[in-house]
């Protein structure tokens, strides 16, 4: 089972709030997730990202692997380095 750290989209139409989660990846963008491990609303001024560095690292060592834009967002917060 191949496990990805991705956004989830949530929120009003054009008003977009992401969950960044683990997920299948065989599962759609708003489908069931495994676990929630932050937040991301790039809609205020300045951009909210919060992020469980704990967890995260946690799934990464079990072999999840982020998307590029989850893998920016894991920087920004300090998570990984890279």
């Amino acid at each position: 089972m191949a496990v990805k750290i991705r956004l989830k989209r949530m929120g009003a139409k054009k008003a977009p709030f992401y969950r960044i989660v683990v997920a299948d990846a065989r599962t759609p963008r708003g489908g069931k997730s495994i676990d929630e491990i932050g937040y991301y609303d790039p809609t205020k001024q300045p951009c909210v990202l919060k992020v469980d560095g704990e967890s995260a690292k946690k799934w990464i060592g079990n072999g999840a692997q982020p998307t590029d834009t989850v893998r920016i967002l894991l920087k920004k917060a300090g998570v990984i380095s890279e």
